[in-house]
């Protein structure tokens, strides 16, 4: 049996993407053998792909490069040197941040240490689409020291990390504001969050008083939000191309500012996958992909409009 993976042939857009067979690894020392079920899409693909970043600078001499960083699926084989973790198990995690990359691949050998299980309660989807995602929001309202009844905004609060990190936001008692597209304003008032439609003005002509900024979009709308916050203010700013135009300027006007780059933590994880599992937290997936489809799904995230998380179904 082949193992079929997604790779980066070179840099550029979503056509360098293809599939290649490769033999099905055996896992090491501490390593089980994962049957991927679902791998997601982050934008951290897109850029890389295209030849952006850290990830792209340093491995542009190992093309072809198998992208992807969060997967689901069983496991089929142990290695020697494994304790908890056995054959059959739904497992997820965060893999091989930022240099390694392989999510996009039917089988993977992961470290036991790099995963976790997923509840029975918990959707192989759901599992899929959490990782990057969930602990960048979480690890960002850590960082920007939410505490109750501070106004948070949160910028793009429907995408992959925003959805997760406005709901995280609201259980710490919370007043979320958010930025979105129209199409968005009636999903994100269910969840909660005050919803202000970018289209029809910046949105710092209608919000003030902010306590905490969470830029999750960078560029001109971050500097935009800065406009909102009070003074003192905290600022997360996770796009990182921008970062450092962002703190800068922030800082410039008095409000304690910083970039940030997720930290793979499987307990994070754990704690996550059980928050969804009893209902406290929802999991948005616009849609799942065939893997052959893999240049749509990148298509989809680039343009900087889909609700929630995009997965590719390793399996068909």
């Amino acid at each position: 049996m082949d193992n079929k993976q997604i790779v980066i042939t070179q840099f550029g857009g979503p056509e360098v993407l293809a599939i290649q067979s490769s033999s099905i690894p055996e896992p090491q020392e501490g390593e089980v053998l994962v049957k991927v079920a679902f791998a997601s899409v982050n934008p951290i693909d897109i850029k890389t792909r295209a030849g952006l970043g850290w990830a792209a600078e340093q491995n542009k001499d190992k093309l072809p490069w198998v992208p992807g960083y969060d997967i689901s699926g069983r496991i089929v084989n142990v290695g020697p040197g494994v304790d908890e973790l056995r054959q059959g198990m739904n497992v997820a995690g965060f893999i091989g941040f930022p240099l390694r990359g392989g999510g996009y691949s039917q089988y993977v050998c992961v470290a036991e240490k790099d995963l976790s299980i997923v509840p029975d309660s918990v959707t192989l989807e759901a599992a899929a689409a959490l990782p990057l995602a969930g602990q960048t929001a979480a690890q960002a309202l850590s960082k920007a020291q939410i505490k109750e009844s501070d106004r948070v905004l949160i910028l793009a609060g429907a995408g992959g990390v925003g959805h997760i990190a406005l709901q995280i936001a609201l259980a710490t008692k919370a007043e979320v504001y958010t930025t979105c597209s129209e199409a968005n304003l009636d999903y994100l008032a269910t969840l909660g969050a005050h919803a202000i439609n970018y289209q029809f003005a910046p949105v710092s002509q209608r919000l003030e008083e902010v306590d905490v900024l969470i830029d999750l979009v960078g560029g001109d709308a971050a500097l935009d939000a800065l406009k909102c916050l009070k003074d003192a203010a905290r600022v997360v700013t996770v796009p990182t191309l921008s970062a450092e135009l962002i703190c800068e300027k922030a800082k410039l006007l008095g409000f304690d500012a910083c970039g940030m780059l997720v930290d793979p933590n499987p307990e994070q994880l754990d704690t996550m996958l059980y928050m969804v599992g009893v209902g406290l937290l929802k999991i948005e997936i616009q849609r799942i992909y065939p893997l052959q489809e893999v240049q749509q799904a990148h298509e989809q995230i680039a343009t900087g409009h889909t609700r929630g998380k995009i997965l590719l179904n390793m399996q068909c």
